[in-house]
């Protein structure tokens, strides 16, 4: 099944893609997408409701917001410096561990929101990541199981503020946690719909130009082995995300290094995970809505 969200932000409801690109408000199913419904059996009821319920549930109007996939998850847990080709262009070694930062779910965004720039931004980038979304509570994992803890996978636009990341000191957090800087979607796909989630195509493009192209092969620890390491050092809840590195191809990489600009476009997507798309905007110092 494709999981949806959908309406404004201080107003989103659940719903389902159908296989023939429809969007359905499946509000009647009772339950948004959120811990109780990954760490109970609702992905077996909501398989259940949709059989029944798929083709009379009510159509969402294209021009209706697409939402993030999923209710704000616990943690958002992301891995850096996790393709080989993205390491090679930072010029840093390959990590002997897996690198774990921690993003702010206030970043949480819709995959077609636009991005507003934080402010005093220079040198905001982009990196298109495979995130995985933890379906079963999970505390010191082996490896061999970690996959039977996973509820599906969606795309994610880790984006970064590389000077706020990495020349103000202290951690990375906070060149990832702006408002706007953690867009998922358009769907979660369950897993069963990933037969192989280390060898999917990513891609980005800016402005239409091809930046990032690459394949979860790629990845330097793989999905199974980083969610049985990051749950040796905290307890993954129902709906966490892991977001698992990007190939190379970001702006720190480029010679010379190229960020984002207010009317910049990123365009990006997974094998069977769909597209996203967000437009950049300046800082106004407006208000922000809620994620």
């Amino acid at each position: 099944m494709k999981l949806i969200r959908f309406g404004s932000a201080s107003n989103e409801r659940p719903g389902l893609l159908r296989e023939d690109g429809v969007r359905i408000d499946a509000s009647g199913f009772g339950e948004d997408y959120g811990e109780h419904f990954f760490g109970g059996d609702g992905i077996e009821r909501l398989r259940r409701w949709s059989e029944r319920h798929a083709n009379s549930a009510p159509p969402v109007p294209d021009s209706v917001r697409w939402a993030p996939p999923l209710v704000r998850p616990s943690k958002l847990v992301c891995i850096g410096l996790n393709y080989r080709g993205h390491a090679r262009e930072t010029g840093a070694p390959l990590p002997a561990e897996p690198i774990v930062f921690l993003k702010a779910t206030s970043a949480l965004a819709g995959p077609f929101d636009d991005l507003t720039l934080p402010r005093g931004s220079e040198k905001t980038d982009w990196e298109v990541e495979l995130a995985v979304v933890i379906g079963t509570r999970a505390s010191y994992v082996d490896e061999a199981n970690a996959l039977q803890h996973v509820a599906g996978y969606t795309l994610h636009n880790d984006f970064s503020e590389r000077a706020f990341q990495l020349e103000r000191g202290g951690q990375w957090v906070k060149g990832k946690s702006a408002d706007g800087f953690a867009p998922l979607g358009p769907f979660l796909a369950t897993a069963d719909e990933i037969a192989d989630p280390q060898n999917l195509s990513l891609w980005l493009k800016v402005n239409h130009e091809l930046l990032q192209q690459g394949n979860t092969s790629d990845m330097v620890f793989g999905v199974a082995h980083l969610i049985s390491y990051v749950s040796q050092f905290m307890t993954l809840l129902p709906g966490d995300v892991i977001s698992t590195g990007t190939p190379a191809g970001v702006g720190l990489g480029c010679k010379p290094p190229r960020f984002l600009r207010p009317g910049d476009v990123c365009e990006l997507g997974i094998d069977g995970l769909g597209s996203s798309r967000q437009r950049t905007l300046a800082w106004s110092g407006a208000t922000l809505a809620p994620r």
